[in-house]
């Protein structure tokens, strides 16, 4: 028996400069923040030791940059779909991700050219922007031939 998957997603066509992504609640328990550090081999103290943590001067334990990196590059691929792929992630760090607070994700596109999208994200929690910075994602249809 086969099965066939038809897989559905944004159209590069449809993709316009200036679009707003729908936004993202990320809840920050101190579960994903634990496990993403030990997931990303971060073993830094300050992302698993809530004790260790206030001694260096932290309220808490907080996330880690490589899962910043990777909600970052999450969020825009959820909304171009499965035919886009991550070609660069480049964000900056400003307030911390804590247990117990909500990170959330908006995004706009900045620029669309020979099969490339370039999408502002911003990642904001109680204490102010978490995150900010681009994700380009390439859809392959539109850059063959191209260089990108």
């Amino acid at each position: 028996m086969t099965t066939t998957i038809e897989l559905t997603g944004r159209n590069y066509d449809d993709i316009a400069v200036g679009e707003a992504l729908p936004e993202l609640a990320i809840p920050l328990t101190r579960t994903l923040i634990v496990s993403t550090a030990i997931a990303t081999r971060d073993f830094q103290d300050v992302h698993h030791d809530p004790e260790l943590a206030r001694e260096r001067g932290s309220k808490d334990v907080f996330m880690n940059i490589l899962t910043s990196n990777g909600l970052a590059g999450r969020f825009v691929t959820d909304w171009a779909g499965p035919f886009a792929t991550v070609r660069r992630v480049k964000i900056r760090l400003g307030a911390p991700n804590y247990p117990g607070d909500t990170m959330t994700m908006t995004g706009e596109v900045v620029a669309k050219e020979n099969g490339l999208v370039e999408v502002k994200v911003v990642g904001a929690n109680s204490l102010g922007n978490h995150l900010s910075g681009t994700v380009t994602v390439a859809y392959p249809a539109a850059t063959e031939g191209k260089d990108a």
